[in-house]
């Protein structure tokens, strides 16, 4: 620069390139050892050679103007700069700092900066201690889903812990999610969308229940999503499967699927619920279980696009309104009673009282509330506790036993009536048809005849 002006040399360019190739050829120590005069001769005398060192991050730190300013198709101010917390004062603050100068304003919409991975004791990473995991073989021998699982359930603004351990417990989390996806694909079997979805006023009431908790835990998948929580994302999905799903819904509806006629509005019912929260599963799990979903999609009914990374947020899913002969909050009573007779059932069937719940009878003892959530069920009760029989009373004798539900009480007792030897149910009717000596009337209604009607569950 000029010795009183500080004015670059007018021939800054050809000397930068200059420079650059004794670097090149040299390293970095030419520019140090470099000499005035060697490169500016007699104007050597009005120039002096700067030896302030630059900024390391100052490279990096212009990437948004040799990156988004030089190309069409990307746009600046960036959406999101994504590193670790140790660039606060690396690349976020280089990056800020070039861009107020230049622009008058930061480079990025967003920042999310993220810990760093340590071992189970919150150590770090080091090859002496051999507490480091190598991702190619935690891949090899999980697959890349499972680490992607992991990364997304782990809050990423602390210390983020990974372990075998920890990738096990990760990996069963995704087996329950995989083996739900399993399900209801393999249960959409038969089902044309085209021809067999059913609208949603047609559906039965356990089924509208079904769409109408995707319908909301949509709305906090991508408010999770839109603001980076992909924890809760990972937690709120997999207590789906495991308590809407596997422990309630799919349980339930497995005597509709498989003793309804294949074609039946019940069936179908059913159908057009795991439809519609298929359609929904895959596009939550897709950036995250991204070969899963992928793979997934391929197997579900109907037309589609070529992959699921080329959908948006499903929107054929409803929610219950104020027409609905069940509400959401009935509902969850009814999963809690049926949660609270379950653990009476168990307790008969280790006392070798029964082997399956369909062996056993239950009468209810409830509360106003309570009693009026399972009414609406009428005769379809049975079918929700998956007992053989089920009747509700308001007061309960002596002897019939406290529940962890307050206000229910319950009698539990194996059936005496023969056995279904198609739907396993234990009805009186069971060989009243001479055709059909080993089964119950509906059974047979559904065999032979216009099929049974279904009215809630």
């Amino acid at each position: 620069v000029h010795k009183h002006s500080g004015d670059l040399h007018p021939d800054t360019a050809d000397l930068i390139e200059r420079v650059a190739q004794a670097v090149e050829q040299q390293g970095v120590e030419a520019w140090f050892s470099l000499q005035t005069e060697e490169l500016l001769g007699k104007d050597a005398e009005h120039y002096e050679k700067v030896t302030d060192t630059l900024d390391v991050w100052f490279d990096s730190g212009v990437s948004h103007a040799c990156v988004l300013e030089q190309r069409e198709q990307l746009r600046s101010p960036a959406d999101l700069y994504l590193e670790g917390s140790d660039q606060h004062r690396g690349w976020f603050q280089s990056s800020l700092m070039t861009s107020t100068a230049m622009y008058g304003r930061a480079p990025y919409r967003e920042v999310l900066t993220h810990g760093f991975t340590v071992d189970a004791q919150g150590r770090k990473m080091s090859k002496s201690m051999g507490n480091v995991l190598q991702p190619q073989k935690v891949m090899k021998n999980l697959g890349a889903d499972i680490i992607r699982l992991w990364v997304a359930g782990t809050d990423y603004r602390g210390e983020m812990n990974v372990s075998d351990e920890i990738l096990k417990r990760t990996a069963d989390a995704y087996r329950r999610i995989r083996n739900t996806t399993r399900y209801l694909l393999s249960n959409l079997h038969g089902f044309d969308p085209a021809q067999n979805l059913l609208a949603a006023d047609e559906m039965l009431p356990l089924d509208r229940w079904a769409v109408d908790c995707a319908a909301k835990l949509q709305q906090e998948i991508v408010a999770a999503y839109n603001e980076y929580q992909f924890h809760l994302i990972y937690h709120k999905i997999q207590n789906f499967c495991i308590n809407e799903m596997g422990g309630f819904y799919l349980d339930v509806t497995k005597d509709r699927q498989y003793t309804c006629q294949a074609d039946s509005a019940a069936r179908r019912s059913t159908q057009t619920a795991m439809y519609h929260i298929a359609e929904a599963l895959l596009r939550w799990l897709s950036p995250i279980l991204s070969f899963t979903a992928d793979e997934a999609w391929r197997h579900l009914p109907g037309e589609r696009s070529e992959s699921v990374f080329l959908e948006t947020w499903y929107e054929e899913l409803f929610e219950l309104t104020g027409d609905d002969v069940i509400s959401a909050g009935q509902w969850r009573l009814i999963m809690a009673a049926r949660s609270a007779v379950g653990k009476e059932l168990e307790l008969l069937r280790k006392e070798g009282g029964i082997g399956s719940s369909l062996d056993a009878e239950v009468t209810l003892y409830c509360d106003a509330e309570l009693h009026a959530a399972l009414a609406q069920l009428h005769d379809e009760l049975r079918f929700v506790l998956i007992t053989s029989q089920a009747k509700l009373l308001s007061d309960a004798p002596d002897d019939a036993r406290d529940t962890e539900l307050e206000g229910l009480k319950v009698m539990v007792t194996a059936s005496q009536q023969p056995k279904c030897e198609r739907c396993w149910h234990h009805v009186e009717d069971v060989g009243s048809d001479e055709a059909h000596p080993d089964l119950c009337g509906r059974c047979i209604t559904n065999v032979d005849g216009e099929g049974e009607q279904r009215k809630y569950a």
